[in-house]
This record gives structure tokens, C-alpha cells and sequence, in this order.
């Protein structure tokens, strides 16, 4: 409904649009260059939209933009008439998946699963551009103008819809070295004496305890630790040093175990494995672009050897 440029008229159906922008990124600015208008023109615009209603939408201050209880009923109206009107154009028009996806995902998920297969995607849609952020931080996907995140993990109830992508194998190495000086371990009950390398959640703040499955049931050991890290490309290199135990994805430890840089352990007591999912909110609209997106995800994993 908007087209590119800063000097573009502003109808009812941009200014409506606009006003759902500012209330999901909570800001003029943010959702000015979302759409491509500049943020004079935004502010008028809202202005214009607040005359028009007869009510005062949003509350402004100097750091934030929420929306009023009347703005925020507006707001419901807005995005539900602004879906019907997508909905009305693409039957009449080229649907063709378009526009800018932004997408937040791990790093080393990015690179081993995502970019390989990135062509083929670019390729089946021309008309999409795809922007990634990388991070394992948590996402406010709407004020951030996030389309999806994926996820590893149990995932609290954020209020996102979560489509599942996967099961991720989980393995527990050491280096060759840790193994000839601590001994390899039979069982978990074996590993006293053993140390670890502290994984620390970035959700709590605690280092994440080993877990193994035994007797179909999960138990978790906290051996000690001298090392700590948030990273996992930190706890990975210092068990590569032999610095501990050290839980992960097998994909992220399999070049390591195939070159002899590190060795299973406890084969027979594995951790439970981690689901893989994507998330996107649940009060806005799925764009066609996402929507291929995410089927695309889908097909990506149940092919990737996990």
C-alpha cells in the first residue's frame, strides 16, 4: 500500500498502516523508515489520523510511544481492516512473496543449515530480500520489526506462535587429553571426580547443569567447574583445551568428533534432545513472505542430518 519514498502522499490506508506501526515498534521513527516515509511525515500523518478518529491515540514522550485505551481498540480495527485489504489485493493482483523478511537466528545454525540452501530460496523468490540477525538474546519481535526467530530450546509462553521445526541431537565430548587424565566414564554415576565447562544462561544467569538420559528418565549433574562462559563458541574451544566435560548440538561438535579433536562420552546416556522451532507473534498478519519462509524452514530440516 506504501510506496518507496520520503515524499510520498499519505492516503487513509498509510496512515492507518503507519499508526500500526508506531503502536507494534513503539516508535515514529522506527516505523517511519519501515515504511519509507520520513518522520515528519509520519508524525503528521498520525496527527491527521487522530482528527479524523476524534480521539487521542497515542501517548508520546521522549523515549516512548504506547498507545491510549482508545489507540489501543484502534489499533485492533486497524490491523484486522488493513488484513482484509491485503487479502482483497492479492486476489486480483501478482501475490508473488515480496518485500524485506528479517529473521534472528543462533549464528552457527545460520551458516550450517540456512546459507547452504540460501540460493535456492533467493531463487524460487525473486522478489523477497532477507535480512538475519544472529543471536541467541530474546527477540521483542514486533517493537524490533522481527518477522521470526528460531529458536533451539523449550520456550516459554511468550505469547508467539511457535511451528516446529526439528529435534536436535545433543552430544557430551571432551577433549582426548581431559579423557587420559579424568578416565572415560561407564555410566553418569561414574563421574565423580570429572569436571565441567559452565555453560551460563543468558535467560538466568546460571550455569546449565550436564543432563543424561537414564533408565528413560533425565537426570542433571553440576560437576565442578573452574571456566565459565555465555558462548558456546568460548565453552566449545576450552573443552577442545580439556578444560571439561561440555554438552552441545552434535552439529556444532560433529567436524571436531570426525577429526579426533574431541570424543564422545557417554554414548549410552545422552542428553534428551532439543527441539528447533520458529516463532512469530501471533497478532499480526503472516505475510506471504514469511509463510514461504517458514515452509521453506521446514523442508530444510526434515532433509539436514541432525
Amino acid at each position: 500500500m506504501c510506496s518507496a519514498g520520503a515524499n510520498k502522499s499519505v492516503d487513509r490506508l498509510d496512515r492507518m498502516q503507519l499508526f500500526v506501526r508506531v503502536v507494534e515498534r513503539c516508535s515514529f521513527t522506527a516505523a517511519a523508515t519501515d515504511l519509507g516515509f520520513a518522520r515528519s511525515t509520519a508524525t503528521e500523518a498520525i496527527k491527521q489520523l487522530e482528527a479524523d478518529v476524534g480521539a487521542r491515540l497515542l501517548e508520546r514522550t521522549t523515549r516512548h510511544v504506547q498507545p491510549t485505551l482508545d489507540g489501543q481498540a484502534f489499533y485492533e480495527r486497524c490491523r484486522s481492516i488493513l488484513s482484509d485489504v491485503d487479502d482483497a489485493e492479492n486476489v486480483f493482483r501478482d501475490a508473488r512473496p515480496r518485500g524485506l523478511l528479517r529473521i534472528d537466528a543462533n549464528v552457527l545454525l545460520t551458516r550450517t543449515f540456512l546459507l547452504p540452501r540460501l540460493p535456492e530460496f533467493l531463487a524460487l523468490h525473486p522478489l523477497i530480500d532477507i535480512h538475519f540477525g544472529q543471536g541467541d538474546r530474546l527477540v521483542d519481535l514486533v517493537r524490533e520489526g522481527v518477522d521470526c526467530v528460531i529458536r533451539a530450546g523449550d520456550l516459554a509462553d511468550s505469547g508467539m506462535i511457535a511451528r516446529r521445526l526439528a529435534t536436535i541431537t545433543e552430544v557430551t565430548c571432551a577433549s582426548p587429553g581431559y579423557i587420559e587424565t579424568h578416565g572415560m566414564p561407564v555410566s553418569p554415576d561414574d563421574l565423580k571426580g570429572h569436571v565441567m565447562v559452565g555453560f551460563v544462561s543468558s535467560r538466568t544467569g546460571e550455569v546449565i547443569p550436564l543432563e543424561f538420559m537414564m533408565g528413560g528418565k533425565a537426570r542433571e549433574f553440576v560437576l565442578p567447574y573452574r571456566v565459565t562462559a555465555n558462548h558456546s563458541d568460548t565453552t566449545h574451544d576450552m573443552a577442545k583445551m580439556g578444560l571439561g566435560l561440555v554438552q552441545a548440538p552434535r552439529y556444532r561438535l560433529q567436524e571436531d568428533l570426525r577429526a579426533g579433536r574431541l570424543v564422545e562420552v557417554l554414548k549410552d546416556n545422552p542428553p534428551s534432545p532439543t527441539p528447533l522451532s520458529a516463532l512469530y507473534p501471533q497478532n499480526r498478519h503472516l505475510a506471504p513472505r514469511v509463510r514461504v519462509f517458514l515452509n521453506w524452514l521446514v523442508t530444510i530440516f526434515a532433509e539436514a542430518e541432525l
